[in-house]
């Protein structure tokens, strides 16, 4: 499909018209509101909502979140979606390109244009589904022989995170402060995280909720997931290591989850469906899944310290190595009668392919700090200073065209003063 937007049908452009990912934007002085993007140019969905050229089925474009508009369901977002593709397909409703004043009002550069978070958070949680990335960390505390805890591969591990700090990608955010205790050291002391790191990841968004007792198949679960995001799980492996037994991860884990502002729909990413990797142990039936429920989506990790002149490449990875698809992790989620609401967002946990080159965070491309990064700028690293900006893109590559994420930017500052 070619769109009208010329900058948009460019082979490497992250949202061409096949794309059409929501985010909230603000423009100017004015309020935040629901957005789409294509090309090179955000999509006022509030503007054209009132212009009357588009309809979800009720007023929820002109919203500080997407949550109203993923609570309609996949009608609506079905509905939308091949509206959006009408209006801006080249030869198709001319009610946008044919009109200067709304074209002008609904279409504004994303140069100029400030992102937002996209959805109200309603509850994160984060999951443990890549393999290596597991087995990576288990030999490094447990060894080889026992590297897999005995429950992996049955089921998708995960904890409840902080909502609270789920912020958008940009945002920068200080080096946090907690209990550390090194392994020679008789007792524990307070002060900044020395061993910060990052974790490469995607998160699915929840569009409609389960109900209070509800237990879903792995297909009611898919149906259930609006889009996915860039997500960056920044972790303090040093108070992590202190805090976490016997109950996991909290405050090692609680400073930020850095997410990006667009929200690519599962429509989108339809195209770049895979299937299942082999299972090992047979999965027991809730969670045993025929379809083809993964994806094909590339990820890149890049480091860029202060003042450097370029960002390193710490990590190239793809999504197709997550042992449990996100369909998966949300119906092991509602097995229990947990209720899940509009705008949960489940973390995929760190992903990581067999080669050291696909390994998602640097305790594991340091080797738990003994095998420093070298970086392109010079120096190197185990973890990260402060200073860096540590960045995510996400892309699937489709023919003659591809599906981008944006960027999933966050830069550590120093840590406040111990009082």
């Amino acid at each position: 499909m070619r769109t009208w937007i010329e900058s948009a049908n460019a082979a490497d452009c992250d949202f061409p018209l096949q794309n059409l990912p929501f985010g909230v934007f603000s423009h100017g002085g004015d309020a935040p509101r629901c957005c789409s993007a294509i090309g090179d140019r955000i999509i006022d969905l509030a503007a054209l909502e009132e212009a009357g050229v588009l309809d979800a089925g009720a007023p929820v474009f002109g919203q500080s979140a997407l949550n109203a508009f993923m609570a309609l369901g996949p009608a609506a977002w079905t509905s939308v979606r091949a509206r959006l593709t009408a209006l801006f397909r080249r030869g198709g409703d001319p009610a946008i390109r044919e009109s200067l004043a709304l074209k002008s009002k609904a279409l504004v550069p994303m140069t100029e244009a400030r992102m937002h978070l996209p959805f109200q958070v309603a509850d994160y949680t984060d999951f443990y589904s890549s393999k290596q990335h597991a087995y990576n960390v288990g030999v490094m505390f447990r060894g080889p022989e026992n590297a897999l805890p005995p429950n992996w591969l049955h089921l998708p591990v995960g904890y409840n995170g902080r909502a609270s700090s789920v912020v958008v990608s940009g945002t920068e955010f200080r080096r946090p402060l907690g209990q550390l205790k090194g392994p020679d050291e008789g007792m524990p002391r307070f002060g900044p995280s020395e061993r910060f790191d990052f974790e490469v990841e995607v998160g699915a968004v929840v569009g409609t909720p389960s109900k209070f007792g509800e237990v879903l198949s792995v297909s009611e679960a898919d149906a259930m997931i609006f889009g996915y995001v860039l997500l960056n799980d920044w972790s303090a492996r040093d108070i992590q290591a202190w805090e976490y037994m016997p109950l996991g991860p909290f405050q090692g884990k609680a400073t930020a989850t850095t997410i990006s502002p667009w929200v690519v729909t599962k429509a989108a990413l339809e195209p770049f469906r895979t299937p299942a990797p082999a299972r090992e142990k047979a999965l027991l039936p809730y969670l045993n899944d025929a379809g083809s429920r993964h994806y094909d989506i590339n990820l890149e990790a890049r480091l860029k310290p202060e003042n450097a002149a370029e960002a390193t490449v710490l990590s190239s990875t793809n999504t197709q190595y997550l042992y449990f698809s996100a369909a998966q992790q949300l119906a092991h989620h509602t097995s229990s009668g947990c209720p899940m609401r509009t705008g949960d967002l489940l973390g995929s946990g760190t992903i990581s392919g067999p080669e050291k080159s696909e390994w998602g965070s640097l305790v594991e491309l340091s080797w738990g700090g003994k095998e420093p990064v070298r970086l392109a700028s010079g120096g190197d690293r185990c973890f990260l200073e402060d200073g860096d900006t540590l960045t995510l893109l996400g892309w699937c590559e489709g023919d003659g065209y591809r599906i981008g994420f944006g960027e999933c930017a966050g830069k550590v500052l120093p840590a406040l003063p111990i009082r």
